[in-house]
């Protein structure tokens, strides 16, 4: 019993990680805001991740060169080649889903790539199904459908048209939601094998790398200049980069990717908050009304067996095992 209730405690914990993670990350449109007034879009993520790479891998490595573990080599001495090829292609995946968002500005309305962005649970929970053969039960996919419908709502409320040429940008909006998808589904699995510091550490490292060249021939410039693009990029590479999304992977250790990739449909919303407190930007009813019926549909999935990771669904397993067999020995006992 005491392991049951240690299990509870660590559920708990990992929902108001993903809490503090989602408004770690829903900080990032001000802090794009502000650093996009010198940086291009490219600049502005490659700046993010770069910063958290120096940041944090600098951390790691004085904290492995104090205290060696040997633990941690023979962790990694585990490890398939199948994990590290998933590692190494994080980035890769990371870089595909922010450049291709990128692009499809450049042929849609902002409102309409947010909207098609917001299908990624969809694409996670089908990833789950037919790569992992992970069964959802009706009581998810109705919160999920209920998310999803308060979000697209939100969506619709700001969508202006079609647009010539629209039909491109949607694609790269929609492929962009997929490869999202694919990220959350990634991170799901390797963390069974690596921490949430060293997956981001990879995906930052690698993303740095690929979006050097990108950056340069696109927009001819890496590094801010002025305090207030500089302070941004940092704000953007250790809270919603170091705390957001290393928070979203440690989560992960408990909640299922899908159950996260729905979680974070409260993103856009709790970013329009921030903004009309710091920017004094006006919100709708309409926007309350959405907030309320997202919070409804997560409540849905969050209260389902699979809104757990499959890692702490073999951990209840293994303590429901060992719960029934004390009380067998009890039972001989008396």
């Amino acid at each position: 019993m005491q392991r049951l209730s240690n299990l509870n405690r660590s559920s708990l914990l990992a929902f108001f990680t993903l809490i503090f993670a989602l408004l770690s990350v829903s900080f990032a449109p001000i802090f794009i805001r502000f650093s996009e007034t010198e940086l291009g879009p490219n600049g502005t993520v490659f700046n993010r991740l770069f910063i958290f790479f120096l940041c944090f891998g600098f951390g790691q490595f004085l904290s492995q060169q104090l205290s060696p573990s040997s633990d941690e080599t023979s962790t990694y001495q585990d490890v398939s080649k199948q994990q590290w090829l998933l590692l190494g292609l994080i980035g890769v995946v990371t870089i595909s889903s922010l450049v291709l968002w990128a692009i499809s500005l450049q042929h849609t309305t902002v409102a309409k790539s947010m909207l098609l962005n917001n299908l990624t649970p969809i694409f996670t929970t089908l990833g789950s199904w037919l790569v992992f053969g992970k069964r959802f039960d009706a009581k998810f996919l109705i919160g999920m459908s209920i998310a999803l419908t308060g979000a697209i709502t939100l969506g619709l409320e700001d969508l202006s048209g079609m647009g010539e040429g629209s039909f491109m940008g949607d694609t790269y909006a929609v492929l962009s939601a997929v490869f999202l998808g694919i990220y959350f589904l990634m991170v799901e699995q390797l963390r069974s094998r690596f921490s949430a510091t060293t997956i981001l550490l990879w995906r930052c490292g690698v993303g740095s790398v690929l979006l050097i060249p990108i950056t340069w021939f696109s927009e001819g410039q890496l590094f801010p200049t002025t305090p207030t693009a500089l302070l941004a990029a940092i704000g953007l590479g250790i809270i919603s980069e170091g705390l957001g999304q290393r928070l979203l992977a440690q989560s992960m250790n408990v909640f299922s990717s899908s159950f996260v990739s729905v979680f974070l449909l409260l993103e856009p919303i709790v970013s329009a908050i921030l903004a009309w407190m710091i920017f004094m930007e006006s919100i709708t009813l309409t926007t309350w009304l959405g907030f309320a019926v997202v919070l409804t549909g997560i409540y849905l999935t969050q209260s389902s067996q699979a809104s757990i990771s499959e890692a702490a669904q073999d951990t209840t397993s293994l303590e429901n095992y060992y719960s029934m067999q004390n009380y067998s020995e009890n039972l001989d006992y008396q």
